[in-house]
């Protein structure tokens, strides 16, 4: 019995070390205040005009699109929200929409039907729609197709790496139709993720395993990518950061990893909204980026 609680199922990691690597409350005390604080952001939606848009029929497959902060167009900030595949939602991304605005992007939202309820694989397709159906009407609101940044915080980060590797030529659109990506504290390699309690609920077949598992195809990826982790997270999630930014270095990509200090899991996607923050520096600097390369090429 004592052989059993002691042996390795991962790496160095034995079942009970593995699950609680990725239970993230428990590295992070104060992770329900903050989502508390995320819910009680979801008036913004009414007074910043969110428009929400459905791509689908189920009443989760909608997006919150924020108007363009200006007139003309603007770049677009396609974000993703996490909760472990199976928790919160869009309008619990409404707090980052103001910050966006001011930027110069215009936010946009997904949401998607939730683990259980649905699998991993349809899921993403769900996503992959919502990202295609912005292409149809993203200039309705002020956005430019032309300049989307992508970024996912938690698993919302894996599927935000899915999208990234996704071939979009095959459903007529430009191959490098995402122009940078922002990965925070996401869960890549789904190997652990299967082996980790959260199999509960996270049921793959082999075949759909590999084909989701955006660590193994991050040689797909074919634009600049930065990854954020809390110096406070798990050592898992540490590692699954790290590892992601090193295989898409070894590929040949344009790829940085940066560890935030003194933040956990959830307080480091506040960082987006404060400005003094790498995280806020780094979209700012895409935001310019946009902006002088439109201006060059007028």
């Amino acid at each position: 019995m004592h052989w059993k609680m002691t042996e390795r199922v991962y790496l160095d990691y034995t079942q009970a070390e593995l699950d609680k690597a990725y239970d993230q409350r428990l590295w992070a005390d104060n992770a329900g205040d903050i989502m508390a604080e995320w819910r009680d952001a979801h008036g913004l939606r009414e007074v910043l005009g969110c428009a929400e848009v459905q791509y689908g029929n189920s009443p989760r497959e909608a997006m919150d699109i924020y108007p363009a902060p200006a007139a003309g167009v603007a770049p677009i900030h396609f974000h993703i929200h996490g909760g472990g595949w199976r928790m919160q939602s869009k309008e619990d991304c409404a707090f980052l929409a103001p910050t966006q605005q001011s930027l110069g992007f215009m936010p946009v939202f997904p949401d998607f039907d939730q683990l259980p309820d649905v699998t991993l694989t349809m899921q993403y397709e769900q996503l992959r729609q919502a990202f295609i159906t912005l292409q149809e009407m993203a200039k309705d609101y002020g956005g430019d197709t032309g300049r989307i940044v992508v970024s996912g915080h938690s698993s919302g980060a894996h599927l935000a790496a899915l999208l990234a590797e996704e071939d979009w030529t095959e459903f007529g659109l430009p191959a490098d139709i995402i122009k940078s990506l922002i990965l925070i504290s996401g869960p890549h390699d789904l190997e652990p993720v299967l082996l980790s309690a959260r199999r509960e609920y996270v049921h793959l077949e082999e075949q759909a395993a590999g084909l989701l598992n955006a660590y193994r195809r991050a040689d797909r990826i074919n634009c600049p990518v930065q990854i954020y982790y809390g110096e406070h997270e798990s050592p898992e999630f540490k590692r699954q950061s790290i590892y992601m930014a090193e295989r898409l270095k070894t590929l040949g990509s344009q790829a940085s990893c940066t560890m935030i200090t003194g933040v956990n899991h959830f307080e480091i996607l506040n960082d987006m909204n404060r400005d003094d923050s790498q995280v806020f520096q780094a979209v700012k600097k895409i935001s310019a980026d946009f902006r002088n390369k439109q201006q060059k090429e007028k």
